[in-house]
């Protein structure tokens, strides 16, 4: 009797914990039902979606091992984006965890316009009270999660002569984002459609403008804009706003000095080289450089696209206000003297093309500046700041452009620096 009794509660303390464990298991798919995130933590690199080749100057095949131009963007493709749209105005990206409100309509009135554009703070104070879908845990992103959107399939305006927006290429993708333009009909420019970041210059820009970096999808470029007022702005200049939530730890790094030369970032899976090639050069020659470095015991060093090469910036840190470049301690960067004679830091070459709509379709390619995003206002100046992505000629003569291109007078190099990156196996 004792034995038949002993049995029975063995029996039912088994049935008691197989109720339990189906109680905490159903109580875990219901919050992640609720959330409708998946489970992804850590830094995934989202890919570029580049996958259209280039010369110096136009669209070429793909060449193979050993031929000019080998080792570009579009021949290492890997964590191609990937968006699933919740169909309740919500698009969650199934590579990095996070999921965005789909449109920068805030006012609903269906126009993508002037009216939707906030102000840095309007930008901030608006996702407190956020609510979309039945979330209220909305963020404005940072710098490095807004990056992840942007994909370089997109077609930089310039060259553009029409007014018409209907047949331009922005960086992101449509198919699950709504997009808008600058608004002409307001005054602003088809370029005018920057969007707004938590992450703030820890330095200033244009000297002395307190500095917010923005995400312009309709050029592909990250660049610092004035965060308060400015005599040409004095409401504070306007933003078009994604909001994002899930996935906290995306754009945090996890550096470890590998101890020979090298430094591995747990979070993205990538390995980099620890110093620089100590000497600048033209994007060809930094493809070559990079497909033929042998280095610390690795022969499969590669130049990094733009959005691996971004992931290594360090936001916190400029040579303004901590004396160095934008990037962690353990990395090593050459020191250089800029166009306005001061000690300063490169702009560092990725594999990726920034395409336009001139002649010369693919004659840029994109670079990150660790050091100051240097322009001409009627002086050398730093107008974008230290972690700006822009791009480059990929040849040509920098003394051809004594104040720089384009409306900030970017500073023009063409002979940049590199810094090898390649996979974890």
């Amino acid at each position: 009797m004792k034995y038949l009794l002993f049995i029975r509660k063995i029996v039912l303390f088994i049935l008691l914990a197989g109720i339990l464990n189906c109680s905490e298991s159903t109580g875990t798919d219901s919050k992640t039902q609720q959330n409708n995130l998946p489970d992804i933590s850590g830094y995934p690199v989202v890919g570029t979606n580049q996958i259209t080749f280039y010369n110096n100057s136009i669209e070429i095949s793909a060449p193979s091992a050993g031929d000019a131009f080998y080792g570009q963007d579009a021949q290492y493709i890997k964590n191609s984006p990937k968006y699933r749209d919740n169909g309740d105005g919500t698009v969650t990206d199934l590579v990095t965890g996070l999921m965005w409100s789909q449109s920068p309509d805030l006012n609903g009135d269906g126009k993508i316009n002037i009216e939707d554009k906030l102000t840095y703070e309007e930008a901030l104070a608006n996702a407190e009270k956020f609510n979309l879908a039945g979330y209220n845990d909305w963020r404005l992103p940072t710098i490095k999660e807004q990056y992840s959107l942007i994909i370089f399939s997109g077609k930089d305006p310039s060259g553009y002569e029409g007014t018409a927006t209907d047949g331009l290429v922005p960086f992101i993708d449509t198919n699950y984002f709504e997009f808008g333009y600058g608004d002409t009909e307001a005054g602003e420019r088809i370029i005018d459609a920057q969007f707004a970041t938590a992450t703030q210059y820890v330095s200033t820009t244009m000297d002395g403008n307190e500095t917010m970096f923005g995400v312009n999808f309709a050029d592909g470029r990250i660049k610092g804009y004035p965060s308060g007022t400015t005599p040409i702005d004095p409401k504070g200049k306007g933003f078009y706003v994604f909001y994002v939530r899930g996935n906290e730890t995306y754009g945090i790094n996890n550096l470890v000095d590998n101890g020979d030369s090298t430094v591995t970032d747990n979070a993205t899976g990538l390995m980099w080289m620890q110093f620089d090639s100590a000497s600048p050069m033209t994007w060809e020659e930094a493809l070559s450089y990079a497909e033929n470095l042998e280095f610390g015991g690795y022969n499969d060093w590669r130049l990094p696209d733009v959005k691996e090469l971004q992931s290594i910036v360090d936001y916190t840190r400029s040579p303004e206000t901590t004396n160095s470049p934008a990037i962690d301690p353990l990395f090593q960067c050459t020191q250089i003297t800029n166009e306005a004679g001061r000690t300063d830091y490169p702009f560092y070459w990725s594999g990726t093309t920034h395409a336009n709509w001139t002649a010369i379709s693919g004659g840029n390619a994109a670079y990150v500046s660790f050091g100051r995003a240097m322009g001409y206002m009627f002086n050398w100046i730093d107008v974008h700041g230290a972690g700006a992505q822009r791009s480059d000629p990929k040849v040509g003569d920098p003394a051809d452009y004594p104040t720089g291109h384009g409306p900030q007078g970017d500073a023009i190099r063409v002979f940049n620096y590199v810094r090898c990156v390649r996979d974890i196996k």
